[in-house]
C-alpha cells in the first residue's frame, strides 16, 4: 500500500476519506457510468448538497435511512451524503421484494425510504406505500433515481467525528429464515476496504469496474479502494455479457470480478473468439463471496490471459482474507489467500474464527449477537477450515446451512418453511449443488405424499411459480427439483441427513 494510500486508510470515518481524497485529486473520475462522470471533487460537493437536501426533509445524524436502489452515480451520492450527515442507513438490494424488504423496515425501524421508482418492470415505489401502510411508524418514501434532494450545505451540522458508531445495517439470511441485521461502523468498512485494496496490489492508473449490485456489502468495501488509490471504476447498471464488453474496452478496465459466476461469464465470452483477447486492458480478475473450483482458476489464467485472485468475506466481516497476484499459482488455484494484518484467524473444532477492526458489531438482535462471538471476541463464521503453513485459509466446508449462489446468501430454511405449505410437499430439503456457473445452485428434494389423489406429478416450473407467489425473491427460487418417496433420516431424531442428498445429486 502507498504512503498516500495509508494515511487515508487511517482516515476517522468514511466522510474524512473522502475529503481527503477528494482534497489530493479533485478533478480525477471515481465513478464512469455510460458517457457519465463523477470526478472525486464533485463526489464531495455533491454529496454535500444532497446531504443538505435530506437535511430539509428531515433527516439528522441518527436518523435511520433505508434504501434500495441499483448500481448508479445517484446511489452513490445518495449513501455519502447520509454518511457527511452520520445517519444510519440500511441499504437493501434491489431484487429483495415485499418479504425481505418488510422485514428490514419493520426491524430496522426506518423513518425514510429512498426507492428508483419502477425498475425493470417492478414498482419499487407501489411496494414502498404498500409495505408502509402495514408499518406502525411508516417511513417517508422518496424517489433516488435521478433525481436527488439539493440544498445549501450551509444549514448543515458538522460532519461526524467518530467512525466507531453504528452507521450501517446490512441484511444477510444466514441459518434462519428471516434476515439479521449486521451491524457496521465507518472503521470496519474502511478496515475491509484497505484489506482489499492491500492484497491486490493496486495504483492509480488501475481502472476498476462494480458489475454487482452497490446496495451489496462489496459497495463500500470497494469504493473504500477507490478513495484510497484515486482511481476509477466503471457502474453497471444492468449487467450482462456480452453487452458489457464495450463499456469494459472503452474504459480500459484492468480490473474486473466479482464472483466464481463472472469468471465463468467471462470465460464463455472468451471462447466464442480464443485468439482475440475480450478486454485487452484486463489484468486481474478478482472476487469472492463463493466456491471456486481450481479448474476455473487454470481456465482463466490460461484462455483470458490476465491473474486471478480470489478471496473470503461476508456480510458480517467483508473482508477476511484475498489472494494477491503474486501468490503461487497453487495457492491462487487452492486456497482462499491470507488474512491482512490487522485480522486474527483461529481454528477452533475446525471452525474458523476471526477477529479484528473489520469485523462487525454483531446483529440488531441482542440474542443472535451473543450467540456470534465467543469469551475472547472472535466472530463464528460457521464455515470449516484450515491454515496452511504459509499462511493461507483453505475453506472445507460449512457448518451454517446456507446456500452462496452467484456471492449471495440463501437460507435453506426460508425457502423450506415456505414449500412445506404446497399440498404436494409432505416434505422438503432445500440444498446447494457445486455449479461452476454460479457457485452453487438451489435444489429442492421433495418428499412427495404417500397418497396424491391421482394428482400431477410436482414440477419444478410448479415450485417456483408457487414460491413467486409466496413473495421469495428471483435469485433464491430452486432450479434443480428432485422428488423422493422417502427422506434420507437418521436414526435418533429423525432428522433429514442432507450430506445424503449432497452425495446423491452433485
Amino acid at each position: 500500500m502507498t504512503r498516500t494510500a495509508h494515511a487515508l486508510g487511517e482516515s476517522r470515518t468514511l466522510w474524512e476519506l473522502v475529503e481527503g481524497r477528494a482534497a489530493l485529486t479533485p478533478d480525477r473520475p471515481v465513478f464512469l457510468q455510460g458517457d457519465r462522470r463523477l470526478t472525486f471533487g464533485e463526489l464531495r460537493d455533491r454529496s454535500e448538497r444532497v446531504a443538505a437536501g435530506l437535511y430539509e426533509l428531515g433527516v439528522r445524524p441518527g436518523s435511520v435511512v433505508a434504501w434500495q436502489l441499483p448500481t448508479r452515480i445517484e446511489s452513490a451520492l445518495l449513501s455519502f451524503a447520509l454518511a457527511r450527515l452520520g445517519a444510519v442507513q440500511t441499504p437493501l438490494i434491489p431484487f429483495y421484494r415485499d418479504r425481505e424488504v418488510g422485514f428490514a423496515l419493520r426491524e430496522s425501524k426506518a423513518a425514510f425510504f429512498a426507492v428508483p421508482g419502477v425498475w425493470r418492470g417492478f414498482d419499487h415505489t407501489g411496494m414502498a406505500h404498500r409495505l408502509a401502510r402495514e408499518l406502525p411508524r411508516p417511513p417517508l418514501v422518496l424517489q433516488a433515481y435521478d433525481t436527488l434532494p439539493d440544498a445549501d450545505p450551509a444549514v448543515l451540522p458538522p460532519p461526524p467525528a467518530s467512525g466507531t458508531d453504528v452507521r450501517w445495517i446490512y441484511w444477510t439470511s444466514g441459518t434462519t429464515s428471516d434476515p439479521k441485521g449486521v451491524l457496521h461502523t465507518d472503521r470496519s468498512l474502511i478496515a475491509g476496504g484497505s484489506c482489499l485494496a492491500h492484497a491486490l496490489r493496486l495504483s492509480s492508473d488501475d481502472v476498476g469496474s462494480m458489475a454487482f449490485p452497490f446496495a451489496h456489502i462489496a459497495g463500500p468495501d470497494y469504493t473504500v479502494m477507490l478513495l484510497l488509490y484515486g482511481f476509477p471504476a466503471v457502474m453497471f447498471e444492468q449487467f450482462a455479457l456480452p453487452g458489457a464488453l464495450e463499456e469494459y474496452r472503452r474504459h480500459g478496465v484492468t480490473i474486473a470480478g466479482g464472483s466464481t459466476a463472472f469468471y465463468s461469464m467471462f470465460l464463455a465470452e472468451q471462447r466464442k473468439q480464443p485468439t482475440r483477447r475480450i478486454v485487452p486492458s484486463l489484468r486481474l480478475l478478482a472476487g469472492g463471496g463463493a466456491p471456486k473450483p481450481p479448474e476455473i482458476y487454470h481456465a482463466v489464467v490460461r484462455e483470458l490471459g490476465c491473474r486471478l485472485t480470489h478471496g473470503y468475506g461476508m456480510t458480517e466481516v467483508p473482508m477476511i482474507t484475498m489472494g494477491a497476484p503474486d501468490d503461487t499459482p497453487e495457492n491462487l488455484a487452492t486456497t482462499e489467500g491470507r488474512p491482512p494484518r490487522g485480522m486474527e484467524i483461529r481454528i477452533v473444532d475446525g471452525e474458523v474464527r476471526l477477529r479484528g477492526e473489520a469485523v462487525c458489531q454483531g446483529y440488531l438482535d441482542p440474542d443472535q449477537t451473543a450467540a456470534a462471538f465467543d469469551s475472547e471476541g472472535f466472530f463464528l463464521t460457521g464455515d470449516l477450515g484450515h491454515v496452511t503453513e504459509s499462511g493461507h485459509l483453505v475453506l472445507t466446508g460449512r457448518i451454517k446451512d446456507v446456500i452462496i449462489r452467484k456471492g449471495e446468501n440463501i437460507s435453506a430454511k426460508e425457502i423450506e418453511d415456505l414449500l412445506h405449505g404446497h399440498p404436494g410437499v409432505a416434505d422438503v430439503a432445500v440444498i446447494g449443488l457445486p455449479d461452476a456457473e454460479r457457485g452453487e445452485r438451489v435444489c429442492a428434494v421433495v418428499e412427495t405424499p404417500a397418497s396424491s389423489g391421482g394428482a400431477e406429478e410436482l414440477t419444478l416450473d410448479a415450485v417456483t411459480a408457487y414460491l413467486r407467489e409466496q413473495g421469495l425473491s428471483v435469485h433464491k427460487l430452486p432450479e434443480q427439483l428432485e422428488l423422493v418417496d422417502a427422506l434420507p433420516r437418521n436414526e435418533t431424531l429423525r432428522k433429514v441427513l442432507k450430506y445424503k442428498l449432497r452425495e446423491r445429486y452433485s
